[in-house]
């Protein structure tokens, strides 16, 4: 730095003043900031996030920076237009001759603690089980009574009513007025919600309101109302405000609507439409149909084609003769058989008759026994024969009966004839 006093004679390089700003800069220490963030620029894989801090009330703006952490663990998630407050420490940048606001703590105010209430709401009951979809329950297709809380003749009411009557004619409503926002919305609502949930007739419940400020949606985030939604035993449809509206009833609710004329479309069928679908189903089933019936009456005609199904006799004709031929060789086999059995019969007589007695008998001889003994006896020996005994001779032709006059003597021989 050059000394003695700033002239024109004896001016400041660049550098010394730049110097000289940043130590005044620095001698501010750390400072609370008020002001809208305008732009937020997070670059991955860098420790420092960029953020625009402007002035609400004039066009006047300071660059902040940050460490990507802070971003992170903020319990409201910050976004271009979130008003908040910044512990920072300003930097004089003497390189550049740029200034900005390194920031350690960043804190939502105005509608940003609004935010951050419901969110630690939403967190609690999400932690409790609140929001889990295996309790949500089933809406029925066709709803005999809807039971509608919303603001008197407001426009989220007629847009629930107008909707639903346009495609559900039969539709019945039990409509209840509330009002929607203020001190007094939890406790009306609350008292038509308990009411209509032990109405018997009454099968799904709509909340409706046409949208609003952070403020105004207020109530259809206070965990008394949320809580007895969670109780209900009849379904519940949340149709608070528009698309971008989110409070933490829709999360309760057993099912949400981007809109009052969504709700409404939800909850009650299109008769145009079911009938569409019903003529549809009709002629989609009469067409199926008729292709089954048209696939089987092929089956069928491919089946009486066959041959065994076109002419049943035909396997039976093609084994006629075969049975015919095993027929006439069963016969041909037993008469040979029977031809050969005969010739061997004859045989055997023809021999037995050769060795048999008639034989003997033809030649002459004859057989005589005894007939006083029982059984009869046939003589081989005259020894024991005495007179009187009874004989039977037989001969070649017959037989005949006689008596022993006198007996023969063993020693004789009659002669040969």
């Amino acid at each position: 730095m050059t000394a003695g006093a700033n002239t024109a004679d004896n001016p400041w390089p660049v550098r010394t003043v730049n110097t000289k700003i940043a130590d005044w800069v620095h001698r501010l220490g750390q400072i609370w900031v008020e002001g809208q963030i305008t732009q937020i620029s997070r670059r991955p894989g860098t420790r420092t996030s960029f953020l625009t801090l402007r002035d609400p009330a004039a066009d006047i703006s300071i660059s902040v920076t940050c460490s990507p952490d802070l971003l992170a663990r903020s319990e409201v998630p910050l976004t271009e237009g979130a008003h908040v407050v910044m512990l920072g420490r300003p930097s004089y940048y003497t390189g550049r001759g740029t200034i900005s606001l390194r920031v350690s703590d960043i804190r939502p105010i105005g509608i940003g603690q609004l935010l951050l209430r419901i969110e630690r709401l939403r967190q609690l009951l999400a932690a409790e089980g609140l929001f889990d979809t295996r309790m949500k329950r089933r809406l029925p297709f066709l709803p005999r009574t809807i039971g509608l809380i919303s603001g008197r003749a407001s426009a989220a009411q007629h847009d629930v009513v107008t909707v639903a009557s346009t495609r559900w004619a039969a539709v019945r409503f039990d409509v209840r007025d509330a009002p929607v926002q203020g001190p007094t919305a939890v406790t009306r609502i609350i008292a038509h919600l308990n009411d209509l949930d032990a109405h018997p007739d009454i099968d799904v419940i709509i909340i409706a309101r046409g949208g609003g400020s952070v403020e105004d949606l207020l109530p259809f985030s206070d965990e008394t109302l949320l809580r007895a939604v969670a109780a209900c035993t009849t379904p519940v449809v949340s149709a608070i405000g528009h698309e971008p509206d989110t409070p933490l009833l829709d999360l309760v609710a057993d099912l949400r609507a981007a809109t009052p004329t969504d709700a409404a479309k939800r909850v009650v069928p299109d008769v145009e439409a079911e009938l569409a679908g019903i003529t549809a189903l009709r002629r989609r089933s009469a067409h199926a149909l008729r292709n089954w019936v048209h696939r089987e009456d092929r089956v069928i005609a491919g089946l009486r084609a066959r041959p065994v199904l076109a002419d049943p006799f035909s396997m039976i004709d093609r084994h006629v003769e075969g049975v015919e031929r095993a027929r006439s060789d069963i016969r041909r086999d037993v008469l040979r058989l029977i031809d050969t059995q005969e010739r061997r019969t004859e045989a055997l007589a023809a021999r037995l008759a050769t060795l048999g007695p008639a034989q003997t008998l033809a030649r002459g001889y004859a057989v005589v026994q005894r007939t006083d003994v029982d059984p009869p006896q046939v003589l081989d020996s005259v020894d024991g024969v005495g007179a009187g005994t009874a004989l039977r001779i037989r001969v070649a032709d017959g037989s005949l009966h006689a008596h022993v006059d006198q007996p023969a003597h063993p020693d004789h021989q009659e002669p040969d004839q």
